[in-house]
């Protein structure tokens, strides 16, 4: 498999790639130059972020899991299991993405791997900070003394805890979430008016003041119409992109669980403005 600092470096080297080809021959053809280097770098780098949502998914599903594993866990020593049986025994259930490294860790146990050590690379493998957190305190309650299944027992309903939390964070959020929406559709529609009325309007410009301006340097009025399209283009396609991540942050927690957002903002956008503009 890929790492992912080398699909970055994959990446970085096919933009970099495609801004030259843009550069030496789109941008002489069309009108369409700097909105292809932003659409470019949006697309090229669009592998790299849907494997980081991916992962950062995979993460939370198993956060998620990890209480009803530490709830089946417990009951199952409290039954007097030794610690290498329990595990076995909740091996069958299913845990989502944990489901495989549940399966793991009892194989360990079984072959006569310390819990400790079993215990930690699990940690290492879901890459979760919330269950290395756990698993960290199973550890020194351990070292020190402590009853594991006390500590277990105690950290499970600490685990059901953050999630119920979690939830309500969710639930709170939903309407800042409809208000990011909200705010793009409203930035959306004054930028068709802008592209309706304002820049048309330019061409009124008397022929004295187009004299004037083509003097200067400066382009015609098409040019001008041109170039304000391409902004505004150009202005959708970034709002639509940080107003999803912002989105994703508010409401997940993670940056780029945006993703989906932003992608659903820049398409319905840019339809939208080529559509009505």
């Amino acid at each position: 498999m890929v790492k992912f600092s080398t699909l970055v470096a994959i990446s970085v080297a096919v933009y970099a790639v495609f801004a030259l080809f843009n550069y030496l021959y789109i941008s002489k053809l069309t009108g369409y130059a700097t909105t292809m280097y932003l659409i470019g770098a949006i697309v090229i780098a669009m592998p790299v972020v849907i494997i980081k949502y991916f992962e950062t998914k995979r993460v939370k599903d198993m956060e998620n899991n990890f209480p009803v594993f530490l709830q089946d866990f417990v009951e199952a020593v409290r039954g007097g299991m030794t610690l290498p049986s329990a595990f076995k025994s909740i091996a069958g259930n299913q845990y989502g993405p944990l489901t495989p490294l549940v399966k793991k860790m009892a194989a360990q146990l079984d072959w006569g791997i310390p819990a400790e050590v079993v215990l930690l690379n699990f940690a290492k493998e879901t890459r979760s900070k919330l269950i290395s957190r756990i698993v960290s305190t199973v550890m020194e309650s351990h070292r020190f003394g402590g009853k594991l299944l006390e500590t277990f027992q105690a950290l499970s309903g600490t685990a059901i805890e953050v999630e119920r939390l979690r939830a309500e964070r969710r639930l709170f959020l939903n309407s800042q979430i409809i208000t990011g929406y909200i705010i793009f559709f409203v930035f959306l529609a004054v930028i068709i008016g802008l592209e309706k009325y304002l820049v048309p309007s330019l061409g009124q410009v008397s022929a004295q003041s187009l004299t004037q301006i083509s003097a200067a340097g400066a382009a015609s009025q098409a040019n001008l119409q041109q170039e304000y399209s391409e902004i505004f283009r150009n202005l959708i396609l970034m709002q639509g992109l940080f107003a999803g991540l912002t989105v994703g942050k508010m409401s997940e927690g993670a940056v780029v669980a945006g993703i989906k957002h932003s992608i659903f903002m820049m398409v319905t956008g840019m339809l939208v403005f080529l559509i009505v503009g």
